[in-house]
């Protein structure tokens, strides 16, 4: 089964190296494809919230591959554990799921329209993440689903 990333924008700074170093280790368990779409902003942050979000979610919703289950992050997701996502992604390979899209969002969260046709609705927390420590979070929890369905030691918790 294809896992994808949808992110708005590139990670930068001192997260940029750990992103890329997760996504690394997640791609040994899974065929990984990380997309970067532009932000809807510009250059002027001065720009209307729903048109920002508008733009980036017509952006992302191109870009999900063909048969793909969209999983959108939203802090009003629902909260998973890590041994429960490994389940969740097992348990769409053995149905034949073709693939899952996990689309982060940019600064203002996903559009309406992309919550709206996502299969799920996922949280990493209840409280707001920036949305490269949300990428960063749910790649290493890619690699940690990883882990813990081939039983390697990475994962020491219980749940």
């Amino acid at each position: 089964m294809k896992v994808s990333v949808l992110a708005v924008g590139k990670p930068r700074g001192g997260l940029e190296s750990v992103i890329r170093e997760f996504e690394v280790r997640a791609a040994h368990y899974w065929k990984l494809d990380i997309e970067e779409v532009g932000s809807g902003s510009g250059r002027r942050s001065s720009q209307d919230l729903k048109a920002v979000q508008a733009k980036e979610g017509k952006r992302l919703l191109a870009r999900v591959p063909k048969g793909s289950e969209m999983w959108a992050l939203t802090r009003e997701g629902s909260e998973i554990s890590s041994v429960a996502l490994a389940e969740a992604l097992a348990g769409k390979a053995l149905q034949g799921v073709r693939g899952i899209t996990f689309l982060v969002g940019g600064a203002f969260g996903l559009s309406p329209q992309v919550l709206e046709r996502a299969d799920r609705r996922m949280s990493l927390s209840p409280m707001t993440l920036p949305h490269e420590l949300a990428r960063l979070v749910l790649t290493e929890q890619l690699y940690r689903a990883g882990t813990i369905l081939r039983n390697e030691p990475y994962h020491k918790g219980s749940s």
